[in-house]
């Protein structure tokens, strides 16, 4: 096989991989408003602290999303729910 013929292979190969990521990469859900709603739901005052919570809980850390939002004052229950919504895990 020429260089040429299996350059432009690798490329295109790439160029499809590269492709299929970036909507992948979009289409990632981030649910900040939907914890922040549910943190509201429950009697919580949304402010930087619960907003800080819920980032965490979309970027995978429940725990340190739960931690957050309890300590800003919503009840255990509605905070890991809050959480599994920003993270979009399965209740």
């Amino acid at each position: 096989m020429r260089a040429s013929t299996r350059t432009a292979g690798v490329l295109a190969g790439l160029a499809l991989a590269l492709g299929g990521l970036a909507p992948a990469v979009h289409a990632a859900p981030t649910d900040i408003p939907a914890c922040t709603k549910t943190a509201e739901r429950a009697g919580v005052q949304v402010t930087d602290a619960v907003t800080s919570a819920c980032t965490r809980g979309v970027s995978g850390d429940v725990q340190g999303c739960v931690s957050g939002l309890t300590a800003a004052g919503v009840s255990g229950g509605a905070a890991n729910g809050a959480c599994r919504e920003a993270a979009h895990e399965p209740r």
